[in-house]
């Protein structure tokens, strides 16, 4: 799945170019360790795997760059853990 990214946020759009997911993170401890804030799908498409496949993308960006993953937001500490 392709995601688009801007601004320490991985997300996709609709066709109409509204937001259907996205997931946003934050770096802390000198860009050692990426924090999930918040991690969102729009509720008609929920149920598909999206949200996951968004943490699953902000992990695999963290192992990239030799960083360490803290989830603050509710699903994504569920995924991780």
């Amino acid at each position: 799945m392709e995601f688009l990214e801007e601004n320490n946020r991985f997300y996709q759009l609709d066709d109409d170019q509204k937001l259907i997911a996205e997931i946003r993170f934050d770096t802390i401890k000198d860009n050692q360790v990426l924090v999930i804030e918040h991690t969102f799908t729009r509720p008609d498409f929920r149920g598909q795997g999206i949200a996951a496949e968004l943490v699953k993308k902000v992990v695999d960006f963290a192992i990239e760059n030799h960083q360490q993953v803290q989830p603050l937001c509710s699903y994504a500490k569920k995924r991780i853990y």
